[in-house]
């Protein structure tokens, strides 16, 4: 990076396991968060936070400046699923599904989101994946697009 290059764009970042099934235990979930940390620094991607779910992933990075959105999703998501099946975390060949949310935060917003993803595990007691993701992409103005075979959670 150019010591004249100076940015700071925030990206809540998303990702789901594919068919979204809950595929990662508590203990792979430690694992998977921990790594995600050591790569994304050795990638040059400053991670403020993630928190791995059983079934989706969100994190907040700071977007390096010779980086854009989707070849950070890319990384991560690309290493992530290799340490995954490498390590052999889980007894079967894991895939993160297709596709990522990326939502820009403001500076002012960085600790308000950093809670948000610290408290996933409260917050899934009483929504799932899916609502979770069709309230973020409504509230930044974009269309829900229904995949096939899709599934609905239960809880709105």
């Amino acid at each position: 990076m150019s010591q004249h290059a100076y940015s700071r764009c925030w990206l809540h970042l998303i990702w789901a396991a594919r068919f979204h099934s809950p595929a990662l235990t508590v203990e792979a979930r430690k694992r998977l968060s921990g790594y995600l940390e050591r790569y994304a620094e050795e990638k040059g991607i400053y991670m403020k936070i993630n928190f791995v779910n059983s079934d989706h992933v969100h994190t907040l990075i700071d977007l390096p400046t010779n980086m854009c959105i989707e070849e950070s999703a890319k990384l991560l998501k690309g290493g992530s699923s290799h340490w995954v099946n490498e390590g052999r975390v889980v007894p079967w060949e894991f895939h993160w599904g297709r596709g990522y949310g990326a939502f820009s935060v403001s500076q002012s917003r960085v600790n308000a989101v950093c809670e948000y993803i610290g408290n996933q595990e409260q917050h899934h007691r009483s929504k799932g994946f899916f609502p979770e993701l069709r309230n973020f992409v409504k509230k930044y103005g974009l269309v829900w697009r229904e995949e096939e075979g899709e599934q609905a959670d239960a809880v709105e």
